[in-house]
């Protein structure tokens, strides 16, 4: 295929997936004002429910500015050979194809961070202030920032420089190592996330002795599910929205609360969540999630491997030069119906879970407690009650509120 053809595949697969993503947007803001389903009718009071309808749509009206700016500066920078002006400057610097990806890359990700700031700033201090959401100040917005480009540095300039490596003395062939790398790191961080990232960004504190540790430990018992790392974090340093994760295995295994979830919810819907959490683990939802991650990494490299470097893919975007890193820009373009359609399948898989972690919550502990619970959850956030079937469908990673009471009210 020739680069031009192939410019305008690019073109209309990045014009398409806006059109398509705004046509969701707008189907899902009609049913904003559709009525509250009967089961639903204690979450909000009427100045709640009407506060939520107010920020639902402030957050829809901000969501479509800010992702016009996105595509609007995406295809400008392709247009006018942007990804060519870039990869200019990084060949200025010098001739090694390992160092030329991490100035390429360097620059692409820090300046689109920058030039998308005052929208996460309008968010956060403008948006979240205004419902009383944020709790983010200034200082840890920007640490936040400098963090995020430092662990952007360190771990995927380091990932990407193997990767590159692979390709220069491997060819082709380059992706089973990089499937091994990706497969080995994703274990690795799924095991020790907690310790080495999150104390980055937050405070983890272990639960401390009382009626509520009791309780959890009571539970873990009685499903024979041994829990020794029950910690806390300090979620209301940045928002006061809760939630609750699992994360490694083996002894590494640990349950996280945000503090803003102790503090909004009664014990009982504490131990209820974490129940469902647990349900998790029980089911393997956890391994399973990751396996299926890693052989979908593993069919996208091997995609990848086919076409990374053909020429066309580079020269679609106005660099003449073959290169892996614009070769793996264009790739990634082209590769995004595909990973619609992945994303499609996880989602569904992942609502599917959600579905069995509340049903063993349910028949270990309760159902009453977790309805309560992610009833508090909702209210909360101020969530959308009546969100569109199709928009559920594409985006939604667990079940609507309505469909999770629904199953759980089911004999």
């Amino acid at each position: 295929m020739n680069p031009q053809t192939l410019f305008y595949i690019i073109i209309a697969i990045i014009i398409i997936d806006f059109i398509i993503d705004k046509i969701l947007d707008t189907l899902n803001a009609k049913h904003f004002d559709d009525p509250v389903p009967q089961e639903l009718n204690d979450v909000y009071d009427k100045e709640e429910y009407e506060k939520s309808q107010r920020y639902k749509k402030e957050r829809y009206r901000f969501g479509i500015i800010t992702s016009t700016f996105s595509v609007l500066l995406t295809l400008g920078f392709i247009i006018f050979d942007g990804f060519a002006w870039v990869d200019g400057i990084a060949r200025n610097f010098t001739d090694n194809a390992i160092q030329v990806a991490l100035i390429f890359f360097g620059i692409i990700m820090i300046g689109s961070d920058i030039l998308t700031t005052p929208f996460s700033w309008y968010s956060t201090f403008v948006i979240e202030e205004k419902y009383g959401f944020n709790k983010t100040t200034k200082k840890t917005f920007f640490l936040d920032k400098i963090k995020g480009w430092l662990m952007m540095a360190i771990l995927g300039g380091g990932i990407l420089a193997l990767i590159v490596w692979f390709y220069q003395f491997a060819g082709n062939d380059f992706w089973w190592y990089a499937w091994i790398l990706v497969a080995v790191f994703s274990v690795f961080l799924n095991m020790f996330y907690a310790k080495l990232i999150v104390p980055l960004f937050n405070k983890q504190s272990p639960l401390e002795e009382g009626s509520l540790r009791t309780k959890i430990e009571t539970y873990a018992k009685n499903v024979g599910f041994t829990l020794d790392n029950i910690f806390i974090i300090d979620g209301s340093k940045r928002s006061t929205k809760a939630n609750a994760y699992f994360s490694g295995f083996g002894k590494e295994k640990r349950i996280t609360l945000f503090d803003t979830l102790v503090k909004d919810l009664e014990e009982e819907e504490i131990v209820a969540v974490l129940a469902h959490e647990v349900g998790h683990y029980k089911k393997n939802h956890i391994i399973v999630n990751l396996a299926a991650s890693i052989l979908t990494t593993g069919f996208t490299l091997w995609l990848l491997s086919l076409f990374v470097g053909s020429p066309a893919l580079s020269q679609a975007l106005g660099v003449a030069e073959p290169s892996f890193h614009i070769g793996l820009i264009a790739f990634g373009i082209l590769y995004s119906p595909i990973s619609e359609i992945t994303g499609l399948l996880m989602n569904y898989l992942s609502r599917k879970f959600e579905y069995q972690a509340d049903n063993y919550a349910k028949e270990t502990y309760g159902a009453a407690p977790l309805i309560s619970s992610l009833k508090k959850l909702t209210k909360n956030s101020l969530s959308n009650l009546t969100p569109h079937k199709a928009y559920v469908f594409m985006h939604f990673s667990h079940p609507t509120l309505l469909q999770r009471f629904r199953n759980l009210k089911r004999s």
